[in-house]
Parts: structure tokens; sequence; C-alpha cells
């Protein structure tokens, strides 16, 4: 695979929005990821610990932080996700403040060196995530209808090829849509992460499964859809032949049919 990661650690300067500014009081404000849309979140170090705030610009429609907040709320304690602090929003942006939850994200250079191990533990923490959570009392859904219905809305708009992966680039649009429109049988219902990447794990210094970020997509939906997006981020970011690292993690055989729906749909939404 060629494409980069969709996101990144900051590589040059970063404006504070004033809200965060505001937010951040005496503490150090670090910018640690930039989101593809614009968005940015920073470390916010002080005396009472450490903080992280998600901004993103106004406009933003993609990004929910509203609702992220919400999700994080219904999975409180059930499993190890960051605590909300405040959330808010002006003329410039929306922003979302949690509390630091112990781990590094998987991404960082030290699992960067050592994919292996970070792979494994991010198909354990998967599962973990996906044993945890309660579907039947989920308020939340990430429903293959919705998600194709949004895709269709894209493809309206304009995207196409040039936007996809190098996997579906050769596909012909009314190929990959007809391959939208006729997804598998659910194998297992689960409350889905919904972005479930590489960058979203944090690990512990020994290579343990530590805790999730970003979960403003959790919802009800097969459990393919997240692993088949999970390992494949571990292409992105480790580079070819540690997928089957996380499906072993996580205890399942690689399903190619399934795999190969959720990517596409993935791209495509």
């Amino acid at each position: 695979m060629t494409r980069p990661p969709l996101a990144a650690v900051p590589s040059g300067p970063v404006v504070v929005p004033a809200a965060v500014r505001a937010l951040a009081g005496d503490d150090v404000v670090t910018p640690v990821w930039r989101n593809e849309l614009g968005g940015v979140t920073f470390r916010l170090d002080g005396a009472d610990g450490t903080r992280f705030a998600k901004w993103v610009p106004a406009g933003t429609p993609e990004i929910d932080l509203p609702g992220e907040a919400e999700r994080l709320a219904w999975v409180g304690a059930r499993a190890p996700v960051p605590r909300v602090l405040a959330q808010g929003s002006d003329d410039d942006g929306t922003w979302l403040v949690t509390r630091a939850v112990p781990g590094r994200s998987a991404v960082e250079p030290r699992w960067v060196a050592d994919p292996v191990t970070a792979a494994v533990a991010i198909g354990r923490g998967l599962r973990a995530l996906h044993d945890a959570l309660p579907v039947a009392s989920c308020p939340f859904t990430w429903a293959v209808e919705d998600r194709v219905t949004n895709a269709h809305a894209r493809l309206a708009r304009g995207s196409g090829p040039h936007e996809w992966f190098p996997e579906h680039r050769s596909l012909p649009v009314a190929e990959a849509t007809s391959r939208l429109d006729d997804p598998p049988a659910v194998d297992r219902l689960v409350v889905c992460h919904g972005d479930a990447c590489v960058p979203n794990t944090l690990l512990h210094d020994d290579g343990a499964f530590a805790a999730h970020v970003d979960l403003g997509s959790l919802g009800v939906a097969d459990r393919w859809a997240d692993l088949a997006v999970a390992a494949w981020s571990t292409e992105w970011n480790y580079g070819p032949g540690y997928d089957g690292h996380v499906y072993a993690g996580y205890g399942v055989d690689p399903d190619r049919e399934r795999i190969a729906y959720y990517r596409l749909l993935w791209d495509l939404s």
C-alpha cells in the first residue's frame, strides 16, 4: 500500500485556537495529532495532571465531538476510555476535553519498531472492547445501511476513484457501488469502536493493551467493520505483513469476504 496515513503528528507550526488557550490556563500546550480535516488534538500538561483537548474547525460535520462525548459517557467504566471533562463550541470550532488515560499510542516510535507486539495488542484490545460493551442497550449505531447511504451521497458530490485507496482505484464506480449494495451477512453484532486504527489504541510499556481513544463513531455493527480496518491500518503505520497478528490477537481467522467488503465501505464512506 502506498497511500500515507490520513492523519499524523504535526510536523510544523500549529496555531493554538483561542478556546484551547483559555481551556489550558497555565498548562503547557503541545499539539500531538492533526487529522485530515484540519482538527488538532493538544496535550495540556499542568500541576493537576494531563488532559487532552480535541478541537475541530467550524463547518466540519464529519467530526461530531458532542456525539463522542455522549459515547464516552455511555461507555463509562465498562472499558478503558477517556473521561470527559468539558465539551463546547464557539464561532471558530468545537472542542472536547478529556482526562489522560494510561498508555501510549500504538503509532509511537516505540511500537513502530516492534509492530508484531503492537499488532497483537491491537487485536486483543479490540476483542476486549467488543466483549465488554452490551449490544442490547447501546443507543448508537454504525449500521451498514447508513454508511452506504453516505457513500452514495459522497459519490453524488463528486468523490471518486482518485480519492480511493490504491486497492480500489481500478474499480469502476458502478461496480464499487454494486458491491456496497450487497453486504455480507452479519457475522457477530458488537458495539464497534468505529475508528479502530493503530493511532487510536493505547498500549502499556510492556506491550499490553491499555485503552481506546477517538470513539466518535462508536455504535452497533458487525465486528468485521472494526476488524477489517484495524488490521488494514497496520499497513499504513507499520508496513505490510502485520494484519494477521491483529486477527490472531483478536482470536479469529481472517474472513476475506467481510474484510474486502468493510475496507471498501470504509474507503468510500
